[in-house]
């Protein structure tokens, strides 16, 4: 608990904006799913000048994908992309089979743990160099599902060097959880992204729901708002099942054998509350999920207050990246 509480209240003042001179670039990985043809996983691949010793790879949530990383919207505050890359680390933000510019499966076909078989195609291209570069060392970063897909991974093939968990805990508030599940609609009814022709069991969220689900109870900002619903973007019934299953995670949440750092939002109504997650601080939830993982995970957790589910929105969210950056550097992870 001790680390958790001086991680909340004792790194450094963040360092003045500096020019993003980042060198970025699309890539594409081909997959295997089972029983399809070949897929393609799209990525961002963004580097510092320079290049990097350590890349981390960044798994969206559901009704995410690869802009959730690098918000553009005041890049300074809410680009995750940004400050690691400023940090000294390469990273590459997927876009989950079936969102962004990744293939489309039918949805049928996509669950959190065939989504984290295709992450672990993607880790393997990138350690035999096939994205263009090489890197010594692999952090596995995820967001709500993406986070479940990244524990599942990490948990099955151990072939990563750390793990980053946000957004997802092992208890559930369900008052707060319902709210999200119901903002869901089929990709069919919505005004926008019913015009993609995707299969129309995809699911995605209501428009005008995204603060109350994603956002609250921080502070509503019109343009991360409106930029949050002007990005958003579908996800499969079954990958929301595995996600919302814990039980499943947890076997695997348990085999992780990397360091392992856990960050909420302190106002995260699906996972926060009384008899759920304790995110009143950093050492709360780290005594909330440390019976979750094995002491080769060397846990340690951030709680960013103030805010809900989706932190990089957040209008303190650096707090949480130079969260990241310090304990990837105490686990022996630099870029």
């Amino acid at each position: 608990m001790t680390f958790a509480i001086l991680l909340a209240g004792s790194l450094p003042a963040p360092a003045q904006a500096q020019a993003d001179a980042s060198s970025c670039r699309d890539v594409t990985i081909p997959v295997q799913l089972a029983g399809l043809l070949p897929q393609i996983v799209h990525g961002r691949l963004c580097e510092p000048p320079g290049g990097a010793r350590t890349v981390q790879v960044l798994v969206p949530g559901a009704t995410y994908d690869s802009v959730y990383w690098d918000a553009a919207p005041d890049p300074e505050t809410h680009s995750f992309r940004l400050a690691m890359n400023k940090a000294g680390y390469a990273t590459l933000a997927l876009d989950r089979l079936g969102t962004g510019a990744s293939s489309k499966p039918p949805s049928a076909l996509l669950t959190a743990f065939t989504e984290a078989g295709v992450v672990h195609q993607v880790i393997q291209a990138v350690r035999h160099g096939d994205v263009g570069s090489r890197f010594d060392k692999v952090i596995l970063g995820g967001h709500s599902l993406g986070s479940a897909i990244a524990m599942l991974e990490a948990g099955t093939y151990h072939d990563v060097d750390g793990v980053l968990i946000t957004g997802l805990a092992h208890h559930i508030n369900p008052p707060g959880a319902l709210i999200v599940l119901g903002s869901f609609i089929p990709v069919a009814l919505d005004p926008v992204l019913s015009r993609l022709g995707l299969d129309p069991t995809y699911l995605t969220t209501q428009p005008g729901s995204r603060y109350a689900a994603f956002h609250a109870p921080g502070p509503e900002v019109p343009e991360m708002t409106a930029y949050d619903e002007a990005t958003k973007d579908v996800v499969a019934p079954g990958e929301l099942l595995d996600a919302a299953a814990l039980g499943t995670v947890l076997p695997y949440s348990w085999r992780i054998t990397v360091p392992v750092l856990v960050v909420l939002g302190g106002g995260d109504g699906g996972l926060c509350g009384p008899l759920a997650t304790d995110c009143t601080s950093s050492a709360g939830l780290l005594q909330s999920e440390a019976p979750y993982y094995s002491a080769a995970a060397r846990l340690r957790t951030y709680v960013l207050p103030g805010f809900g589910h989706s932190i990089n929105y957040a209008p303190n969210a650096p707090d949480y990246h130079q969260a990241v950056t310090h304990w990837a550097g105490t686990m022996g992870l630099a870029g």
